[in-house]
């Protein structure tokens, strides 16, 4: 394993940008707890939409060809209402996070078994697959992709780019690539899309997320941990989010989110932004000993007329030292992958994104990224929370890895133009 320090790294290269189809998205039946109150009501959404790579989406057309742009160098309490469940990853037997400066693991909890109330069948934790990518840093390289992509709604349709100035993506980028303190205390949300499309990647969602809290909960015994769930489609649908406050227990956790079902949906954009308003609404602990992070799971972007909503969601989420790992599902397009990236460049977290190892669900967009490791999700999201409660930046173990994107080395990558990139 390689062990860094954080730094800031100029890149070169190239990027080729899609502009891809929307699409609309089956109904399932919903059977989520029902919520104390309720946030926003009302038009239906769906989503999952092509990848721009050409690659579909589930259920819709390929992207088109884009403009190609050359990277330069350079630099616990009440219910609210929302909607879809994630779920916990089977964690290795008797093996918690390490790596190269990582604490290490005690005894895992053994996975949960699948729920037949809540429609999970066949499923099985430990599935998924995931790579990660850090965009702080890989400041240059998100800085020329970003640009790229506002550069190109000159000649493809691309709608909803969020309304942040130069400044704020510095700031971040200065803020989240020094080395952050150790912390004692967890505070984690899971955030998620529950509206038809992601039907074919819910039941597993729902199975990971439940066995990774086990698996946090077992590795770090002595740091006092609590988990919350919002779950959100859109407007028109049974509800636009449903929100349950941190609990201690973690059962209580795992039975609000084993009770989520996927439903709802009907065109491509849903309500994140009223999502990740309404994290900032949860009982967040403030004091600078605890980790918050947020796992934003999803597979489409906010509507275009809610940028400014979006823009303020994520400045407030921000604002509270909560730190976003969005994990992009399949059929998400070009739009909904700058939109993530964005939110974890400027919230200090990572961008997170299913791959098609696993088998599972529709066709997943290749990131718009030059390299990277796919590992288990549930390893990658393990990971997330060692490097936060640690303070020490690693990369996946050797066993961790399944395959590799791109060529990177010693946890690198070398571009076309000799500039390189740090890859987890």
């Amino acid at each position: 394993m390689v062990q860094r320090t954080f730094g800031v790294w100029a890149i070169g290269g190239v990027l080729s940008l899609a502009a891809c189809s929307s699409n609309s998205s089956s109904s399932l039946d919903d059977s989520g707890a029902p919520p104390t109150h309720s946030l926003g009501a009302g038009a239906s959404s769906g989503s999952s939409g092509s990848s721009g790579s050409g690659s579909s989406g589930s259920g819709n057309a390929s992207g088109t060809a884009g403009t190609t742009a050359t990277l330069g160098s350079g630099g616990s309490g009440a219910a609210v209402s929302s909607g879809k469940g994630g779920s916990g990853s089977a964690p290795m037997p008797g093996e918690g996070p390490s790596g190269t400066g990582g604490s290490s693991g005690s005894s895992s909890t053994p996975p949960l078994p699948p729920s037949a109330e809540s429609g999970e069948g066949n499923a099985a934790p430990g599935t998924l697959t995931a790579g990660a990518w850090d965009d702080n840093l890989n400041y240059g390289f998100f800085d020329a992709y970003r640009r790229s992509m506002q550069a190109s709604r000159q000649q493809v349709e691309l709608s909803g780019l969020l309304p942040f100035d130069e400044e704020e993506y510095e700031s971040a980028r200065h803020e989240f690539t020094r080395t952050p303190d150790k912390k004692d205390t967890l505070d984690v949300a899971l955030v998620i899309d529950t509206t038809g499309s992601m039907g074919d990647e819910i039941q597993y969602l729902k199975l990971e997320f439940r066995n990774i809290a086990a698996t946090i909960a077992a590795s770090y015994p002595n740091a006092e941990q609590r988990w919350s769930l919002v779950a959100y489609r859109d407007a028109g649908d049974a509800y636009v989010v449903r929100a349950f406050d941190f609990e201690t227990e973690l059962q209580t956790f795992q039975a609000n989110l084993g009770a989520q079902a996927a439903g709802g949906g009907g065109d491509f954009p849903e309500a994140p932004d009223e999502a990740l308003s309404a994290l900032t609404e949860l009982a967040w602990r403030s004091d600078p000993a605890t980790a918050r992070l947020a796992f934003w799971v999803a597979d489409a972007p906010n509507h275009p007329e809610k940028v400014e909503s979006m823009a303020t969601a994520i400045r407030d989420v921000g604002s509270l030292g909560i730190h976003v790992y969005p994990v992009a599902s399949s059929g998400i397009d070009e739009v909904t992958e700058l939109t993530m990236r964005t939110t974890a460049e400027l919230t200090g977290g990572r961008y997170l994104f299913l791959t098609d190892d696993s088998g599972v669900g529709g066709a997943h967009k290749e990131p718009t990224i030059p390299c990277y490791f796919v590992t288990k999700l549930d390893r990658a999201i393990v990971r997330m929370v060692d490097i936060e409660l640690s303070g020490k930046y690693h990369e996946p173990s050797a066993e961790e890895i399944l395959r590799t994107g791109g060529n990177p080395k010693s946890g690198a990558c070398t571009l076309g133009s000799g500039d390189t990139v740090l890859v987890f």
